[in-house]
Parts: structure tokens; C-alpha cells; sequence
């Protein structure tokens, strides 16, 4: 237990040394070009066509906090007292007055990791573009960063994660993204600056507030400075427990923050050349007090472009976003989808489980399904939209046996129905049936997943593609036939010539005034989860 008297009373030390060593570099130099770091100047962005066909990414949302196996915010929420997360951290390691979070990172070892291993199964399933963490909230690069010291090269795996990860997804065929979750350190640890109000430990602050560079000799991280990870050496906000974006009240980083976020981030674009960077923030990492995250777009699209030419593949992903923002970036909706289809590009990200690894999501069979993932990428891509699923990552850098057998059964649907999926664009509606006549609205970034009626044969998503029309039906009739009302016979309409279902052939139809009817093969369902009529038709 730390002695009373040892608590250190120089808590609130000079900004300048919130990032350390880092805060004397100068900014990385911003690359020039087409794109300047304003909003009318980003809008000239075009969002590049390789990404609309995507349609299906896969995510790797691995870090530190994934080691315990207790989910997400554990960084944070370790340090709350008397919650589930805190009462896990005393029981596996201590208190955090004494074991904090930094000792956590030197648990991570993640030594059964074999990216190519993970890649490659992930290919298979049919993923179009792989997404790697480069940092969380917790504020540990996972990369050989110039000025992150706390990266997983000089701790925890000791391995360049970001590397690996691209090596991995270049191997394979399959453009690269990284994830930079690092803004909200300054605020997302202020719960570490508290203290137990009762119990053994009331009045002994937590690791993240008092340790200092020169408590570390002896111990395994001497010679690293904790507030360079911590960033508490600053006043807490009003609204500790509520706040995300950057509302009056809270408490405002300082410009070597604002620096140090911008090199670390420009630092891994140019290392890495990301084709796709997804910023877990209102519209932009410090939007609206600060134009940091303008800056980096602009030196991420100039970058990309010069690298690229005429191939330029960059995407940024940002949230919340209002139309002017969608001009210049690629709108990300977490765990929800819109209730109609956009007529920009977007994307949901969503996980199997929790987005870090949670034991109980494993003993609890509390992961989505193979059925519930393809229903959701169905709905989205019908909206214009794509997916990028994170698969949850133990600590040691595996994934579980249920996480396995949803992906097989994702892969499974995919060798049948793909080419309803990949290079499509939407129709003339996104869909019919009971599905599509309730909106349920998103809550803030997204959060209406799993908030629909389950879904029945009358629920249809359509996409097109050369000519032709898919039909994806979200469940098998009773009766064994089906009708598209979107196909009536009325003036005007579509003329169907030919009608298949995908993974059975040719399939029987009459285009009726109530609409299209097709007899199904009853000793022909191709799987559990949905299926797909491909329909031939010309225009009157």
C-alpha cells in the first residue's frame, strides 16, 4: 500500500510536460498539394470507387485493454470505484492506486498472435479491406511511434503491431486501415486523477494521478514517464461521467497536446500509407475547439495522392456528421444503420461482441450471429452502405472458437451470394416489406442495432448490378412462394425476362399486378440465414 505522506503534492505540473519530450518537437512537416486543411477545401473529395464496391471490411480492435478480457473502456472504467470492471482489476491484479493501468500494458504479451494467420481467414470470409487499432483512448501507440514512448514496441508485445498488421493485409491483397481512438485520453483517464471515498484505500489516489518518471526506478518501467500515457497533470472537467465531444465545461487539452496528437498520427500515415483512417470522434479528432484534425485530413488525402495518382484510395471516417462534412469525409454510423438509403457512401462499424475482448460474451453466447452479421451488411449495402465488423481479440492474440464458427458460417453464405454483395449499387428502393414502413431513429453516432422485429419472408433488400436486380429475401416462406411487390405489373415498371436464385438456378415466376411471384425449390434452400433472386429485367 503507498504510504500517505509519500503522496506527491506537485499535482498540477506545467502543460509542457503533459507529452514529455515530445511536447519541445516541432509539428511533423504537413504534406502540400490539392487539399488544404478547410472544410471547402476537403470537399473536393471524391470518395474512391474501390471502397463503394468493398462493401465488407473486418477490424482488429486490439490493444492493452483487451488482455483482461473484461470489455470495453477498461482503462477507464478500472479506475471507477465500486463498478464491475474495478472490482475485476482488485481481483485479478490489485488496487489501482498500485497496479494501474500502465502495469496492465506490461501484461500484454500477445504471444500466440500470427496476423498472416488472421488475415488470411478473414479474406476467406470475404472481408474487401482489413482495419488494424493504431491507438485506443488509452493513449499506447501500437507502433514504433517518434513520439509515443508508451507504444508496443518498447513495451507489452514489443513488437511493431501496425507493421505486422500491414504486412499481413498487402500480402494478401487487401487495402490497409488503421484506427485512431488517442484524442480522448486527455479527458477519458480523468476518473484515474480520483480516489477510493471508502474501504482500506479512501484517500489514496489512483497510479494514474501521482505517479512520476522517478517512481519507476526499479521497476519495469523505469525510465518512461506515466503522465506521458496518463495526461492527468491538468484540472478535471465538470461533467466527468457525461462527456465525449467537447461541450463548455470541459477541460481543454493545451497545443503540445494538440501537436503531439497531429505528429503521432502523420508519424503513422507516413510509416504505413493507410489507404482507410477512422477517427473515433464527433465529425474530427478536437472538432470544433481546434483544426488539428482538418490538418491531418488534409496531409492524409495530399499523401495518399501522391503516392497513388490516379489510384488515390484514401477514405477518412468520421461521426455524427452533418451534410457540409460529408462532402469531405465518409460518414461512419457505430452499432446502428440509417432507416433509409443515403445517397452518399457510408459505413457501419460494428463487433461480434463487446469492441474489446469480454470473457462473458464467450461463456454468456452473447455474440451476434452469422445470421444477425449478413442481415445487417444486407441492409446496409441495399442503403449505399458498407460494413466493417470487428472480430473480438484475446489478449494473447487469438480469437475463440465461437468467434470461428460465426465467421465459417459468414463464409458459407458468402460462396453463394457474394456477387449480390461486392461492385453492387443500390436500386431504385432500398427494400419493401414490414422492415422498411417504422423508422428507428439513431442515438447520437448510431446505437439502433437489434432494435428491429425480427425479420420475415415479406422483408426484401435490393442491390443491382450489371443488368441485373437482387432480391435478398431475410427469411424462407412457409408456403414456398414468394412476391416482390416492388415488381407489379403496373405501367412503366420493369419487364422481368428471367428470374434465378442464387446457389439453385432458374426458378419459377409470374409478374403479376400485385407483384412478382416466385415459386421456390422446395428441396433447394441454400442455407439458414437468407437467400437471393437474381432478376433479369428491361426497362418498357
Amino acid at each position: 500500500m503507498i504510504n500517505r505522506t509519500s503522496i506527491k503534492t506537485n499535482l498540477f505540473c506545467a502543460s509542457i510536460l503533459l507529452c514529455g519530450a515530445s511536447a519541445f518537437a516541432q509539428r511533423e512537416a504537413a504534406e502540400q498539394g490539392k487539399f488544404e486543411a478547410t472544410w471547402e477545401s476537403l470537399s473536393q473529395y471524391e470518395t474512391p470507387e474501390w471502397f463503394r464496391d468493398a462493401k465488407f471490411g473486418i477490424w482488429a480492435h486490439w490493444g492493452p485493454q483487451c488482455q483482461p478480457e473484461a470489455g470495453d473502456w477498461y482503462g477507464r472504467a478500472m479506475y471507477e470505484e465500486g463498478g464491475d470492471v474495478y472490482k475485476k482489476h482488485i481481483e485479478k491484479y490489485g488496487h489501482p492506486s498500485e497496479f494501474g493501468f500502465k502495469d496492465v500494458i506490461n501484461e500484454w504479451k500477445a504471444e500466440k498472435w500470427d496476423p498472416e494467420k488472421l488475415v488470411k481467414l478473414y479474406k476467406r470470409v470475404g472481408a474487401q479491406y482489413f482495419f488494424a487499432m493504431g491507438n485506443h483512448h488509452d493513449n499506447m501507440d501500437l507502433w514504433d511511434s517518434k513520439y509515443q514512448r508508451w507504444n508496443s514496441v518498447n513495451m507489452g508485445p514489443k513488437r511493431d503491431i501496425l507493421a505486422e498488421w500491414e504486412k499481413a493485409a498487402r500480402k494478401n491483397g487487401l487495402p490497409f486501415g488503421v484506427s485512431i481512438h488517442s484524442s480522448h485520453a486527455w479527458t477519458w483517464y480523468e476518473t484515474g486523477q480520483g480516489a477510493d471515498k471508502k474501504g482500506p484505500y479512501a484517500g489514496i489516489p489512483y497510479d494514474a494521478r501521482i505517479i512520476t518518471k522517478e517512481d519507476g526506478k526499479g521497476k519495469w518501467w523505469e525510465g518512461y514517464d506515466p503522465q506521458e500515457l496518463y495526461v492527468q497533470n491538468h484540472s478535471l472537467s465538470e461533467h466527468i461521467w457525461h462527456i465525449w465531444d467537447w461541450p463548455e465545461g470541459t477541460s481543454r487539452p493545451t497545443q503540445a497536446y494538440y501537436d503531439n496528437f497531429f505528429n503521432r498520427t502523420v508519424d503513422m500515415i507516413n510509416r504505413y500509407n493507410p489507404d482507410l483512417v477512422y477517427f473515433d470522434d464527433s465529425v474530427l479528432p478536437f472538432w470544433p475547439i481546434d483544426d488539428t484534425g482538418l490538418d491531418v485530413v488534409a496531409h492524409f488525402y495530399n499523401h495518399n495522392l501522391r503516392m497513388k495518382g490516379k489510384d488515390f484510395s484514401a477514405v477518412v471516417f468520421g461521426k455524427k456528421l452533418q451534410d457540409m462534412h460529408k462532402e469531405a469525409l465518409v460518414w461512419d454510423v457505430e452499432k446502428g444503420v440509417p432507416s433509409a438509403g443515403q445517397d452518399k457512401a457510408w459505413q457501419t462499424c460494428t463487433c461480434l461482441g463487446n469492441w474489446h475482448y469480454d470473457r462473458s460474451c464467450y461463456t454468456g453466447n452473447w455474440y451476434k450471429s452469422a445470421k444477425t452479421v449478413v442481415h445487417m451488411l444486407i441492409d446496409i449495402v441495399s442503403k449505399n452502405g458498407n460494413m466493417l465488423l470487428s472480430v473480438p481479440m484475446r489478449g494473447d492474440g487469438t480469437i475463440d472458437d465461437k468467434e470461428e464458427k460465426i465467421l465459417e458460417d459468414i463464409a458459407a453464405w458468402m460462396d453463394i451470394n457474394k456477387e449480390a454483395i461486392f461492385g453492387t449499387r443500390p436500386w431504385n428502393v432500398y427494400g419493401e416489406g414490414p422492415s422498411t414502413e417504422n423508422e428507428i431513429p439513431l442515438d447520437g453516432p448510431g446505437f439502433n442495432e437489434g432494435k428491429n422485429a425480427a425479420y420475415t419472408s415479406a422483408d426484401i433488400r435490393f442491390t443491382q448490378k450489371d443488368g441485373n436486380v437482387y432480391a435478398h429475401v431475410l427469411d424462407w416462406p412457409a408456403d414456398g412462394e414468394i412476391i416482390v411487390k416492388s415488381f407489379a405489373a403496373t405501367e412503366g415498371a420493369p419487364r422481368v425476362k428471367k428470374v434465378s436464385m442464387l446457389g439453385a438456378g432458374n426458378v419459377k415466376f409470374r409478374q403479376t399486378a400485385d407483384g412478382l411471384r416466385v415459386t421456390l425449390p422446395k428441396d433447394k434452400k441454400p442455407n439458414d440465414i437468407s437467400f437471393v433472386l437474381k432478376i433479369k429485367c428491361r426497362i418498357p
